[in-house]
């Protein structure tokens, strides 16, 4: 299942803050501010897709994420692997490399992560 632009958006606020109530919410947000009405219509959204949850206290809900940020970003390259680049990851970080604007420190750095790679396994 995948989140909307807007939803994702508020997500990210929920993975930042770990677990917030409305107002937590709506504070993090830069001017102008969504509505409460909407961020409620998001969370009850999200709930019912099985990314978030909430604990009741007195009349205030604490929401919390049920999704690890890691595991919903995972899913979605994957998915652009499989959809854009025919299922090979080669062909991705062929593609990554050469069409990013990345340094030559960076490029060093990704190579660092990848020679580790292989020798863990």
């Amino acid at each position: 299942m995948q989140l909307s632009k807007t939803e994702e958006q508020l997500m990210q606020h929920l993975w930042k803050l770990e677990k917030a109530f409305m107002k937590d919410l709506l504070d993090i947000y830069p001017e102008p501010k969504p509505a409460t009405t909407t961020i409620a219509t998001l969370l009850k959204r999200m709930i019912g897709k099985g990314f978030v949850d909430y604990k009741t206290h007195g009349k205030s809900r604490e929401y919390f994420p049920l999704v690890k940020k890691e595991d919903y970003f995972s899913k979605h390259v994957n998915g652009l692997i499989k959809t854009f680049f025919n299922d090979s990851a080669s062909q991705f970080a062929s593609f990554f490399t050469r069409k990013t604007d990345l340094t030559t420190e960076e490029l060093e750095a990704l190579k660092k992560i990848i020679d580790t790679e292989i020798k863990n396994r």
